[in-house]
């Protein structure tokens, strides 16, 4: 067991980096313009405090605090070094996190999660994280919302102007001065005695549709733009 000095440290270390990526993120959300595209059932949701789950491929992940509006809401992040820095980064932006993942985990966080959905919370799920197959669902989200009824609403994003990382997932970062859209699918229901596959597909499917529409937007007229 390590010492508790350097314990505190790394801890210490890890604070001031997810400060500091709260910070850029806010700072690149002050330099793009966002546009939102069919999210009238989220805010329906959002202002009646319906519980939902919102859904988003893992390299849609850096503005997606900007497409909650909600009083509360957890992820599922993974026990990773990656993971303790997006859960210290997150908590900047007031949201919650269970940690685990479909590798390291998984079914502590997903109870964990489940008793933050129980408490009020709603979730928040990458699919595909936190290192793929990307675009493949895993289970995780499927159990969670035939577990507590929670719809699943899919969300994804697209910019005008972006680089793409060279990671697993083609990370999206997009660019000062870009606009950015985003775009909801319609809810997906998941029941407790369904086939979870068919759901799996059927998520991925409404993930898909909804990034082919937002990247549409993105590629459309300079002066397009949603709600």
């Amino acid at each position: 067991m390590p010492p508790s000095g350097a314990v505190e440290a790394v801890g210490r270390r890890g604070g001031f980096l997810g400060l500091a990526a709260a910070l850029a993120i806010r700072g690149l959300r002050s330099l793009v313009r966002l546009h939102h595209h069919g999210d009238e059932e989220l805010r329906r949701r959002e202002a009646a405090d319906e519980r939902l789950i919102l859904a988003f491929w893992h390299r849609h992940l850096l503005l997606m605090p900007y497409a909650y509006r909600g009083r509360r809401i957890s992820v599922l992040v993974s026990r990773s070094r990656d993971g303790e820095l997006i859960a210290t980064t997150v908590s900047h932006f007031g949201i919650a996190t269970a940690r685990g993942s479909s590798s390291r985990g998984g079914a502590s966080g997903l109870r964990e999660l489940l008793r933050q959905g129980a408490a009020g919370f709603d979730l928040a799920f990458t699919p595909d994280g936190p290192r793929g197959p990307v675009g493949q669902v895993q289970p995780g989200v499927l159990l969670a919302a035939a577990a507590t009824g929670f719809p699943i609403l899919p969300v994804a994003l697209a910019a005008s102007r972006a680089k793409r990382l060279r990671s697993w997932d083609r990370f999206v970062v997009p660019l000062p001065l870009a606009a950015v859209h985003f775009v909801y699918g319609a809810a997906l229901a998941v029941d407790r005695r369904g086939d979870l596959a068919v759901a799996g597909d059927e998520l991925a499917q409404r993930l898909d549709a909804a990034e082919r529409r937002a990247q549409a937007y993105a590629e459309g007229p300079a002066e397009a733009s949603g709600g």
